[in-house]
């Protein structure tokens, strides 16, 4: 059920939510400060690729820094990549077959927000 999830979420939002990561992850990387973020971003779109069978946890190393730097993220990038994550559940969830594509949509809201600190792992 996961594989036929997953590619029904590939075919309807997944690739261009995972374009939309990657872009922000090039231009992370681009800018030299931001390598972290660009990591982030680029680890974030491929779990937007292929959302099902993986959960999100806490990293229990992670300080002050991914606070810090998870406010710079939210303001550079995170609230638009959130926007787009919930504009896509919302589309999704119309038809009834969407609507596990937009609890996975709503789910991926948080770690777009706040990505640093963060660890994404099969379930």
């Amino acid at each position: 059920m996961r594989v036929i999830l997953n590619i029904i979420w590939l075919i309807f939002g997944g690739l261009w939510l995972a374009i939309g990561y990657f872009a922000a992850g090039i231009i992370c990387c681009i800018l030299i400060i931001t390598i972290p973020f660009g990591i982030a971003s680029f680890r974030i779109g491929v779990y937007a690729l292929w959302p099902f069978g993986k959960t999100i946890v806490d990293k229990p190393t992670s300080g002050a820094a991914a606070i810090i730097g998870n406010v710079i993220w939210l303001i550079v990038a995170g609230i638009w990549l959130a926007i787009a994550h919930i504009v896509s559940a919302i589309a999704m969830a119309i038809t009834i077959i969407g609507i596990p594509l937009a609890v996975a949509n709503l789910k991926m809201v948080p770690i777009s927000l706040m990505p640093l600190g963060k660890d994404i792992v099969d379930s």
